[in-house]
């Protein structure tokens, strides 16, 4: 898609399987075994074997490359294989990715998968360690030596000057919090199952980096998640109601960075989102209030507000006020604060079963979806409808 011309790939290709492993904190298995178990339940889900599978599309960050899953999970040739790079921001982008292969003819049937025991394992919210010298990692020398390792210091820069800038104070980010907890609740998938918060709850958590407090920041999890594309005329033959691919996108701002983009202009916003936005609004030929559900991308809940304004659904700081009077069914199983933390992917799973009409927490009527990716980072974003 250019970020100039509207696109001919909406409305070609589908979502028709999806599929994961629990969530967890220590799953007790490797990646690739996590990687397989997902992307296999993907295919039952599909109603297809791993024999149909011809593409793979993953994240540069994951540790099961496209042959190993191919091989270890009784996949044979392979014409398409393809990795997006930067973090949370690759979820939608895999789509896009494996949307593009088929719509193009250089695969039939594409699975997108993310699969780490980022809780038992690497944790990311461990911040900067060890890091290989790169022309990438060198705009991260700026921040490092001033104490800024992690990415929730990254992030609570921004945070800052989004509340001084529109005279709010840290508990708006707790509506966030509130609302995703509220539907992890009621999921049983969901590692917070049976457990929401209240506004109190969030202010009395501790602080990580002011203004942000532990119930701003999502949890780290081990677990899989996969999902399989095919054209949308294929689709239509398979038993599951397909969740049409009406847009995608990917976006990086000016003066972008990885986290650290704070030579901007302006910090009270998310600019790679705002191309993203712009991208997919003219490829659906949809504006805001023709979505029915939300799935922004919740590392961090200063960034859902910043989403929700770039994507324009309401004005500048007025993203909370939004939240709370829940004017979006927002993060329906809970978001990365309550389900789990797979880098986004649950998320787009969440989206097909909304279209399809069987989430958990199913909101009526629900045909068109938003979905995002990570943030702070350059990103990816989709628009999922019922077909026809």
């Amino acid at each position: 898609m250019s970020v100039r011309n509207k696109d001919g790939l909406g409305g070609r290709a589908a979502i028709v399987g999806i599929g994961a492993t629990e969530f967890s904190k220590d799953s007790g298995r490797s990646e690739l075994k996590l990687a397989v178990e997902a992307v296999r339940s993907a295919l039952d889900d599909a109603g297809l074997r791993p024999s149909d599978v011809d593409g793979l599309v993953t994240f540069t960050m994951d540790t099961s490359p496209e042959i190993t899953v191919a091989q270890a999970a009784g996949m044979g040739e392979l014409s398409f294989f393809s990795r997006v790079h930067y973090g949370g921001g690759a979820a939608c982008a895999t789509v896009q990715q494996a949307a593009l292969a088929v719509v193009s003819g250089v695969a039939e049937v594409v699975v997108c998968y993310r699969a780490f025991n980022e809780r038992s394992g690497r944790r990311f919210g461990s911040g900067v360690r060890h890091r290989e010298p790169s022309a990438e990692g060198a705009a991260l020398g700026w921040a490092l030596p001033f104490g800024l390792l992690t990415p929730a210091s990254w992030v609570a820069m921004a945070a800052r000057r989004y509340l001084y800038a529109y005279d709010l104070t840290p508990e708006v980010f707790g509506r966030v919090a509130v609302v995703d907890r509220k539907y992890a609740a009621t999921n049983p998938a969901a590692y917070f199952y049976g457990r929401p918060i209240t506004p109190a709850d969030h202010a009395a958590s501790r602080w990580i980096v002011e203004p942000l407090r532990l119930l701003d920041c999502c949890q780290e999890t081990d677990g899989g998640q996969a999902l399989v594309v095919t054209s949308v005329e294929r689709a239509r033959d398979l038993p599951r109601p397909p969740a049409v691919i009406a847009a995608a996108a990917q976006g990086a701002g000016r003066a972008q960075e990885q986290m650290t983009s704070f030579y901007r202009d302006d910090l009270t916003g998310l600019p790679e989102t705002g191309v993203v936005a712009r991208q997919l609004w003219r490829a659906a030929g949809l504006s805001p209030r023709e979505v029915d559900v939300g799935i922004l991308y919740d590392h961090f809940t200063p960034f859902v507000l910043m989403q929700l304004e770039e994507f324009g659904f309401c004005g500048p700081g007025e993203a909370a006020d939004f939240v709370a009077e829940e004017r979006l069914p927002l993060n329906t199983h809970g978001g990365q604060l309550g389900e789990a933390y797979l880098h986004g992917m649950n998320g787009v799973a969440e989206a097909v079963r909304q279209v399809r009409g069987t989430a958990v927490n199913q909101i009526r009527d629900a045909a068109r979806v938003l979905v995002t990716a990570g943030t702070g980072v350059p990103t990816s974003g989709l628009i999922l409808a019922a077909d026809g």
